[in-house]
């Protein structure tokens, strides 16, 4: 028991051992977290005070000729002093109140006086590269500028010898252009002695000038004399060109109207005097651009008129088309209308046929009425003749549709006198099957003809009496005449059909009794059987005579049924 007990004692007093060499080790290791900061900003402040103002500053104390300047540089001097006197010894108390914070161990305030610190030194850090920039900006103001002016002096000579190589491209602004050379040369001169006055706070201005006027001068060599040429020559001759073209085609009928060619000219030509005017005043400010716009649009007048001119042949062409065709169609319609009498006395026309076509009549007359007006506007010279193309295209198609309609009556018409034709024709014809159906009965002279037969025989020939009647009937209904031919061509061939099966049993009824007769002596009671077939022959019962004599001859010899059937199917 005594030995449980020192154990458990010995675990608690290590794990409290274990506890507080790890606390000792984190305050440890955050300790010098914290002082790694705060070193590092004490380096940052120490470089504040390292900084390259004050040798700076001297310099501009050998260019103090001016009141400007020695207002500059006491502001500069000004600055400084509060940079050194208060804000850099506010830093080194802050850092010093930051590591007393961190020797308490007080975690929390540390934190909180380095974030302060951070915010402090960027503060006077950027106070600080601020003034550097501002003294340098006069320190450095030579050499840069020198620099500076140096390429602007090329860049000028560059200009200038350009201008020299092609003055009499720049017309009559060539004295003003020479005019700003001088002018740019004058800032130079100016820069010089400014220089060799110390006079730096106006160097800047000056350069900035030259440089300005410098790019105007690439913008005036490079832009000029392209304004020139297509202000005082190409965008005039163009325009003389565009006005003989509208001109000749005017006079020629073409409706040019839309193109309002006249006003843009007018507008164009104030447009052109306004750039040539601004141009003297060295003013070139999207003045190509203008004149490139108005060159394109003139190139597009010329496009134009070629479009019109085969526009005006299309429309020529589909006009005449048109014409033609309405001429044809309006005379058909004409010619159907006055023979409508006729067709109706002829043929029983629905009241829908009839309806159609004074619709398509009343169609027609609208479509003249649009042609008339269509036909006005292009004797006006109203409208281009890209929009009358589109429009006698519109009726073309009307026009299609109003042919396509009348086809269909035409048609319909055309259909009804065709088949009162072919009824006609068919008539014939079944009257000729019903000749020979009754030739066939009387040439092979059956001894009985049934009574059914006679019954098809009154059907067919009251069905072709009906088709008599309804060709004789004015106006005819051709539906009702289609199905009386119908109905007597199919009892004609019935008939037929009847007829020929008939006389084609009849005929080998006879021939099995003939073909038994060599066996009728020899026979038990093959001559009775024979004897009833005959008896059914002569009353008309030609297939069960057949079938009798067959079936009986079949005893007697074996296979004359195949070889009777096969006869009989054969003929």
């Amino acid at each position: 028991m005594t030995n449980v007990i020192f154990t458990i004692v010995c675990i608690i007093v290590i794990a409290i051992i274990t506890v507080l060499v790890t606390l000792y080790f984190i305050k440890n290791h955050k300790n010098k977290r914290y002082k790694a900061k705060i070193d590092k900003l004490e380096i940052e402040k120490n470089k504040l005070d390292s900084s390259p103002v004050i040798p700076e500053l001297s310099k501009i104390e050998s260019y103090l000729n001016n009141e400007k300047l020695e207002k500059m540089y006491d502001n500069w001097k000004e600055r400084l002093q509060v940079i050194r006197t208060n804000q850099i010894p506010k830093i080194t108390d802050m850092l010093l109140d930051a590591d007393y914070s961190l020797s308490k161990m007080d975690y929390k305030k540390t934190t909180y006086k380095i974030a302060r610190l951070e915010m402090e030194i960027y503060k006077v850090r950027t106070n600080s590269e601020f003034l550097l920039n501002e003294i340098k900006e006069i320190t450095g103001s030579e050499e840069r500028n020198r620099a500076i002016i140096t390429k602007l002096k090329i860049k000028y000579r560059e200009l200038y010898q350009k201008f020299n190589e092609s003055k009499e491209e720049f017309g009559d602004t060539a004295e003003t252009v020479e005019l700003q050379f001088e002018n740019i040369a004058s800032k130079f001169e100016l820069f010089e002695d400014l220089m060799e006055k110390n006079e730096y706070t106006e160097v800047n201005d000056v350069v900035k000038k030259i440089d300005e006027m410098i790019k105007h001068m690439g913008n005036l060599i490079e832009e000029l004399p392209g304004i020139i040429l297509l202000g005082t020559s190409i965008l005039p001759k163009k325009i003389n060109e565009i006005k003989e073209k509208y001109r000749m085609m005017t006079e020629k009928g073409y409706p040019l109207d839309y193109l309002n060619i006249e006003y843009n000219i007018k507008e164009s030509d104030e447009k052109i005097n306004d750039i040539l005017s601004r141009a003297h005043d060295l003013n070139i400010e999207d003045s190509l651009f203008e004149l490139k716009v108005m060159l394109d649009y003139f190139e597009s007048i010329f496009t134009d008129f070629e479009k019109e001119k085969v526009n005006r042949l299309d429309y020529e062409e589909a006009n005449k088309n048109f014409k033609n065709r309405f001429t044809k169609t309006n005379g058909i319609m004409n010619e159907m209308l006055s023979q409508i009498g006729e067709i109706k006395q002829a043929y029983n026309l629905s009241d829908m046929d009839l309806k159609r076509l004074y619709s398509i009549k009343d169609e027609l007359d609208a479509l003249d009425s649009d042609y008339s007006v269509l036909i006005k506007h292009t004797s006006n010279n109203t409208f281009a003749y890209s929009e009358l193309t589109k429009e006698i295209e519109s009726l073309s198609i009307k026009l299609s549709r109003i042919d396509k309609d009348m086809e269909d009556i035409f048609n319909s018409v055309g259909t009804m006198k065709e088949d009162e034709l072919r009824a006609r024709q068919q008539l014939d014809e079944i009257k000729g099957i019903l000749k020979e159906s009754k030739y066939k009965i009387r040439d092979y002279n059956l001894p009985v003809i049934p009574r059914d037969y006679f019954i098809q025989l009154n059907d067919a020939q009251a069905a072709i009496k009906e088709i008599i009647k309804e060709l004789d009937k004015k106006p005819i209904t051709i539906e009702v005449l289609n199905v009386r031919v119908d109905t007597a061509r199919d009892l004609v061939l019935k008939l037929f059909q009847t007829t020929k099966e008939m006389v084609r049993t009849a005929m080998f009824a006879e021939m099995a009794i003939v073909y038994g007769n060599r066996y009728r002596s020899s026979v038990n009671n093959l001559d009775k059987y024979l004897r009833y077939s005959e008896k059914l022959f002569y009353r008309g019962e030609y297939k069960k005579s057949l079938e009798v004599t067959i079936n009986s001859l079949n005893k007697v010899e074996d296979g004359i049924y195949n070889k009777l059937l096969n006869l009989y199917s054969t003929n």
